[in-house]
Order: structure tokens, then sequence, then C-alpha cells
């Protein structure tokens, strides 16, 4: 089962006073790299998150959001009377008392901000609600994975398609080598050898011989499709995989000295290179 690395989650909790919301977006990256915005009340708790989404979520390129909206019924901020009082006694004589009330509130510390203690049973939900964002945005990835899995096999298929187009026309390859040899030597008019002749022929098309690269290219796109139905999804190693399918086909296409095969080749190179790129968005 393989997973892409894009992918969202969103989870939202309801307390009595406040509504919180977890936001989880992934793209694609070669290794981990995690942002997170938390509020500053929760900051004591982000090594935590933090941990618990880099052992969930293994790579790609994390932003993790927390946003708390709060309602008027938990106010944090207070007035400040004995402030507010010694301010209106230093203006007492300098107008209407409302006036002066109203410049006391626009004052320097007028305002004191307490602190909230971080609440370990409200924590507790919050995790609840970390992990349900974290369980969506794998849902997105094994779906997005799935869709993946799918063009990966057609591609392989058709690489192995035009494998085995290959095999169909590599005794005629050979052939058509052997006849264009024998016409360069009947062109250049002279008299050859014939045992040395035959003994530079087959050492030639030996040079030219395929056999090796079709077996490991078979061998190497059956690997890639046994990979693709593994319980653990691991891009990299698919990605090497579709490097040593690329090492075969460059090597067919060296030795081909044949355009048909030629074209053959090209066309696995191009489904080859779309596996590629689609392999940067797997885990």
């Amino acid at each position: 089962m393989i997973q892409s690395m894009t992918g969202y989650g969103k989870s939202i909790l309801q307390l009595p006073t406040k509504k919180i919301t977890i936001e989880i977006k992934t793209l694609n990256s070669k290794n981990l790299d995690l942002n997170t915005r938390i509020p500053s009340k929760y900051r004591e708790k982000e090594i935590q998150i933090r941990r618990k989404l880099a052992k969930e979520l293994i790579r790609g390129k994390v932003d993790l959001s927390f946003y708390v909206e709060t309602t008027a019924e938990e106010l944090t901020s207070q007035i400040n009377k004995e402030v507010v009082s010694k301010y209106l006694h230093q203006l007492k004589g300098f107008g209407d008392e409302k006036d002066l009330l109203s410049i006391a509130m626009r004052l320097p510390d007028v305002l004191k901000t307490e602190r909230e203690e971080l609440n370990e049973e409200e924590w507790n939900s919050i995790e609840i609600t970390v992990n349900d964002a974290i369980v969506q945005l794998q849902k997105f990835r094994s779906d997005e994975g799935e869709a993946l899995k799918f063009d990966f096999i057609a591609r392989i298929e058709e690489i192995k398609n035009s494998l085995n187009a290959v095999i169909e026309l590599d005794e005629e390859r050979l052939l058509a080598v052997r006849e264009r040899l024998l016409k360069a030597i009947s062109d250049l008019k002279v008299t050859a050898d014939e045992n040395r002749f035959e003994q530079e022929m087959i050492y030639y098309l030996e040079k030219l011989d395929i056999t090796e690269e079709k077996v490991r290219l078979n061998n190497h796109l059956h690997y890639f499709l046994d990979e693709l139905k593994g319980d653990i999804s691991n891009g990299k190693k698919l990605a090497f995989i579709s490097q040593e399918i690329g090492r075969e086909i460059n090597t067919i296409g060296s030795k081909a000295n044949f355009a048909p095969m030629q074209k053959l080749v090209v066309q696995m190179k191009d489904d080859l290179e779309k596996i590629k790129e689609q392999l940067l968005n797997v885990l």
C-alpha cells in the first residue's frame, strides 16, 4: 500500500468557552520538514505535538495550524481599578468626570492580563482532536496513493509491452545487422577469409547481445510491482528500482543499432520518466 505525501486533515473541538480547529497540510519533500503554528498558551506542548507528527507522518513538508476562537465568557483581561483610580485622581479638575474616565481608560496599564494555566483535561481533548486530524490526513494520503498505484501499474505494463516487442524484434535485428555488415564487405569489393569473417561477426554480434538486459529489466519490472503490493509505503525504494529499470533501458538503447527497436526504447524511457515524476510524491 503506497501513500502520497500530499494530504490534508482537519478536526474541530468545541469546548464550553472556545472552539479549537486543528488543520494539517502536507506536501512532498525528501525529508521531514515540520512547521507548527500554536497559540502561546499551548506552546509548552509543541515538542510533544512535533514528535507525534514526526512518528505518524514520517516524511514530507508538514504544516500544522492551531486556531482558537474564544467566546465572550472567557476573558483573560481585566480592568486594573487601582491604576484607573490613580489616573482619575491626577486628572481631577481638568474636566467633566465622564470625559476624564474616557481619557483614563486609554492610558497605559489600565488593563491587566492574567496568564492562563494550561488545563490538562482540556489538553487531553485537544490531543484527541490532533489525532483525529492525523487520521483524516492519513486517509487522504492513502486515497491519493491508491490513484498513484493504478497509474504506476499502467505505466509498468506499458514498459512490459514494449519489452515484449523488443524481444520479438531481437532476432530480426541481429539478422539485419549481419546483412548490413555483409553488404558493407561486398561494397568494398575485397576478398575476406570466411572463417575469420565469421569469428569477427560473432564477436561483433555478442557486443550487441541484449539477453542479460532483457532478463534484468523484466525482473526489475516485476520487483517494482511487488513493492506496490507491500504493506509499507516506501517511495525511496521504488525510486531506486526505477533507476535500475532506467539503466537497463539505456543499455538496450545503446546496443540496439536498429531503428524499430530504438523507437520502443524511446517509448519505455517516456513511460519511466512519468513514473519518476510521480514517485517524487510517494511517501
